[in-house]
């Protein structure tokens, strides 16, 4: 088959793996602050990479990653030139902050226009602040072609696209043609590690920066997420138990039996 063209969208977030007591809750401003929390790629977005990367280790091509932010964090972005990535095109513009699903969905779709003729697109099945999950089936709604989310398996071959999507119990195979837009969830494999030699070549890729103007957006289609309130969960209590045992056996049986009783197991 002809080498395909590949595009992935990805977001920065602050990493998720960091602890709930680093993050500042300011009830008033409706905003949670993380605090000394390095931002990365999110984790289902790595998933959509790692995908890409499959596909271009066996068909070629090119791989384009899209950031959308309203100033995008270009040192933790540039990862994905080190792991297959070709191209990094940063949408980053001052309106693009905070955006709704719909609003995200229109701008990406507006800068997938502009990169031209492309086979696939992929993006995480959601990101790992929001959760909210539906950016990725919207894009392919407004670009009119088909859609398939939580996908565990990505197979590009002759103009097809064969995706193992995850059910409650197994997975189901769908089929469709190029061009199509795939939701990938981490069943689909971690994102390979760079080397020290990707590293270096990365520097070398290039970064390009588009603003709204770039992608003749009407400002006044944009809307922003509307939080009526946000606060803490109402029940936040807990109780640290020492299991009592004569013996290391004998604690993790009380532990188990302890677990059971709380109904957690």
């Amino acid at each position: 088959m002809n080498a395909p063209m590949i595009v992935v969208c990805i977001k920065c977030v602050p990493d998720p793996e960091g602890p709930s007591s680093a993050y500042e809750l300011h009830c008033k401003e409706k905003k949670v602050v993380p605090i000394g929390i390095p931002p990365v790629i999110s984790p289902y977005d790595e998933n959509a990479l790692e995908v890409a990367a499959a596909l271009k280790d066996l068909w070629g091509g090119k791989v384009v990653a899209v950031n959308m932010s309203e100033k995008a964090t270009v040192p933790v972005l540039k990862k994905a030139l080190s792991v297959g990535a070709d191209e990094l095109i940063l949408l980053e513009d001052p309106m693009f902050k905070d955006l709704t699903s719909v609003s995200t969905a229109q701008v990406l779709c507006a800068a997938i226009r502009n990169i031209g003729d492309y086979d696939l697109i992929l993006t995480g099945r959601q990101a790992a602040d929001w959760d909210f999950g539906q950016t990725g089936l919207l894009m392919a709604e407004m670009l009119h072609i088909p859609g398939i989310n939580l996908a565990q398996k990505v197979v590009l071959q002759d103009g097809t696209i064969t995706v193992e999507r995850l059910r409650r119990q197994g997975y189901e195979v769908l089929v469709t043609s190029t061009p199509a837009l795939v939701t990938v969830s981490s069943e689909a494999g971690d994102l390979r590690l760079p080397t020290l030699k990707t590293i270096q070549d990365a520097r070398k890729k290039p970064v390009t920066v588009w603003k709204s103007t770039d992608l003749e957006i009407e400002p006044s289609s944009l809307r922003t997420r509307n939080i009526v309130s946000l606060r803490p969960p109402s029940n936040t209590k807990r109780d640290c138990v020492f299991m009592d045992g004569d013996s290391a056996y004998e604690k993790g049986e009380n532990l188990v039996l302890r677990l059971r009783g709380d109904r957690v197991i």
